[in-house]
């Protein structure tokens, strides 16, 4: 995801703190198993260096602060086409238990790098529960995102790279040899100002992946199991997104023995433009080089049905007015969850949603058929920026989640409701992760 409460790809995100009601539903996804509910489907969808001597002048206190490895709970090999959890900047919910529900043994988040000057690396949320998540054997990946929409990027031997660096630095004390995964950048080219896409983009991420790697190697011991992979590309499907700087981006992952991949985001609106994406990146790394899909969605083909009528099937036996836009019965839901056979029966009976129950069991197989999937990771939880504001212009993340955990009502027991189309999809693919 790419935006700060899905008002727009520029913006840096921030998720909301909430208020009761939101924080009691995300308390849900801790207890126990959950409800068991799935449906059929139908149709496949379709339509330069660092300063490398910098030390630890980041840290919180001296020397390296590197967790232990956990010692109960075997950890996952190296991924070969895993299909994980995504919970983004916002870990509350996303439980073991949660995980265990699904099947998965691997979780993805991101931590937005400013946020490491007001709280220690391993208090931060989304840091923190990776790092609880990988103590119980979980694999985990970890992006950083650089929010740089409003200013420049900092240039290699300023100042303002050293605070970029120091931020790393804390990172690094708390992640590495724990985390098995570290993604060098969330969304770079849709968290930098346009005009330095082409100028500052690219030096600033060369010298923060050659930061890291120095450190990884100055630190040794466990720190090395921790692999390292650039991130993400988005809009690929479009021509004009192929720039020299994405060419020079990729160019630099090629030339890099230490770095192992690419990350990509395809949230398109067909699946056969994700393809796009493997088909242009593959070719531009090393064979041996491999790519992971923290995010990926259809996001955009429910945008563009977002203000289609609901279905009059629908309308007519929920009482609802024959044209209501779905995004305004959506937004109700989120002010007031419906039942679980309401949810199911709006997105079942709406064709657009409906054609398109196959998309990840589909999307998943293509990313596996490339023989150099590492792991992809799909929206786990609907989120509480996904439905501040909820209207016309608003992105449908939420259609995506695995979870209805904002728009349906809990059990009585307080388990949560599935998302109808994709969660036992989900579950089903394990079995080839």
């Amino acid at each position: 995801m790419h935006e700060v409460e899905q008002g727009g790809p520029n913006t840096g995100r921030r998720s909301e703190r909430g208020g009761p009601s939101r924080r009691k539903l995300f308390g849900i996804a801790g207890g126990g198993a959950l409800l068991l509910a799935g449906c059929g489907s139908d149709d496949a969808g379709t339509s330069g260096g660092g300063k490398a001597g910098r030390g630890n002048s980041g840290g919180t206190g001296g020397g390296s602060r590197t967790q232990p490895q956990p010692q109960h709970s075997k950890r996952p090999a190296a991924p070969e086409g895993a299909l994980g959890a995504n919970f983004n900047e916002e870990p509350r919910g996303t439980t073991a238990a949660v995980l265990a529900d699904l099947r998965t043994k691997w979780v993805r988040g991101f931590v937005a790098m400013p946020e490491l000057d007001t709280v220690r690396a391993a208090r931060q949320p989304a840091i923190s529960s990776l790092l609880s998540l990988a103590a119980s054997g979980h694999g985990t990946v970890l992006s950083l995102k650089f929010p740089y929409q409003t200013q420049p990027l900092p240039r290699p031997g300023t100042s303002a790279m050293d605070a970029a660096l120091n931020r790393v630095d804390k990172v690094l004390d708390a992640v590495l040899g724990t985390v098995d995964i570290l993604v060098i950048g969330n969304e770079p080219f849709l968290e930098t100002r346009d005009q330095d896409r082409a100028t500052l983009l690219n030096p600033f991420y060369e010298a923060v992946a050659a930061h890291v790697i120095t450190e990884r190697e100055r630190r040794r011991g466990g720190g090395r199991r921790t692999r390292l992979y650039m991130g993400a590309l988005n809009h690929l499907e479009h021509p004009d997104w192929r720039t020299p700087a994405v060419d020079a981006w990729l160019a630099h992952v090629k030339a890099t023995p230490e770095i192992e991949g690419v990350d990509i985001h395809p949230h398109v609106a067909a699946i056969e433009h994700a393809s796009a994406y493997t088909e242009y990146v593959l070719p531009r790394i090393r064979a041996e080089q491999r790519f992971l899909a923290t995010e990926f969605s259809l996001v955009q083909w429910w945008k563009q049905h977002w203000s289609d009528p609901v279905p009059a099937i629908y309308a007519d036996q929920y009482g609802v007015a024959r044209g209501t836009p779905v995004w305004q019965e959506v937004r109700d839901a989120a002010a007031t969850p419906v039942t679980e056979q309401r949810w199911r029966d709006l997105l079942t009976h709406t064709t657009w949603f409906a054609s398109r129950t196959r998309y990840l069991t589909n999307q998943v197989t293509r990313f596996r058929a490339t023989g150099r999937l590492a792991v992809a990771t799909y929206g786990t939880l609907q989120q509480p920026a996904m439905v501040r504001d909820l209207g016309p212009a608003k992105t449908p993340w939420l259609l995506n989640s695995l979870y209805t955990n904002l728009v349906v009502q809990p059990s009585a027991d307080g388990r949560m409701a599935h998302n109808p189309a994709y969660f036992d999809a989900f579950r089903a693919l394990q079995d080839g992760s």
